[in-house]
């Protein structure tokens, strides 16, 4: 992949389309491509950080296990977002999982580039800062979303951000989501059947169309309306 390929779909991020030009190139100069393959991890949890990452192409699926060893999925990070940053700033491990969900391109900024970089631009500490008030932000948003929402709620949020996050990268305004009904169950933490029962609903409303595999969004409007708090 070229570097202006790489440069176009970072720059669709709305954080990283706000740095400085010179913090991007030195980016983009100290990054080098990872490809993981479908289901390969990138961290475990407790690992330490070798890394500030971008995905370029893909998605990471962020996740810890319960002790019975079921699998509580947290997000998916999808192309232009950056993640990783946390455990560069404090030290301390990793605090989750990170698989690749499918074939996954990536865009690793080593470790010592991340510090130097903080060494020596006063400007990188304000640009992490923000980074960093947009993670509290979703962690906020996500608790009162688990706490106040249905999970007709809750699943219908997590439509929304993914179909606005495409929205995003494509600028176009049909859009398909690609994800499982077993994977949306573990977002909300609930089970394949409870799911496809809203899913079903959603459909007879006419706010969604159900395909093989993927979601098919008809009235975006009503999906950000019963999503929210």
């Amino acid at each position: 992949m070229q570097s202006n390929e790489v440069r176009k779909i970072l720059s669709q991020n709305a954080w990283f389309a706000s740095l400085p030009e010179y913090l991007a190139d030195k980016l983009l100069e100290k990054g080098k491509l990872k490809v993981l393959h479908s289901q390969q991890i990138l961290h475990q949890k407790h690992d330490s950080a070798d890394g500030f990452y971008c995905v370029v192409s893909g998605r990471i699926r962020v996740s810890n296990f319960t002790v019975e060893g079921k699998e509580l999925v947290l997000t998916w990070i999808q192309p232009g977002n950056w993640f990783g940053e946390i455990s560069l700033l404090d030290g301390q491990p990793r605090t989750h999982d990170a698989h690749a969900e499918d074939i996954t391109t990536l865009l690793k900024v080593p470790k010592s580039a991340f510090k130097q970089l903080l060494k020596e631009h006063q400007d990188w500490y304000q640009c992490i800062t923000r980074l960093l008030c947009q993670r509290v932000r979703a962690t906020f948003s996500l608790i009162d979303e688990t706490g106040c929402l249905s999970l007709k709620g809750q699943l219908c949020r997590r439509l929304s951000l993914m179909y606005q996050g495409l929205e995003e990268q494509q600028n176009i305004k049909t859009m398909v989501l690609s994800i499982s009904q077993d994977a949306l169950a573990q977002l909300i933490h609930s089970s394949r059947q409870t799911v496809n029962k809203i899913l079903q609903s959603l459909q007879a409303e006419k706010i969604i169309d159900l395909r093989y595999g993927k979601i098919l969004v008809l009235n975006k409007r009503a999906l950000e309306e019963l999503g929210q708090i």
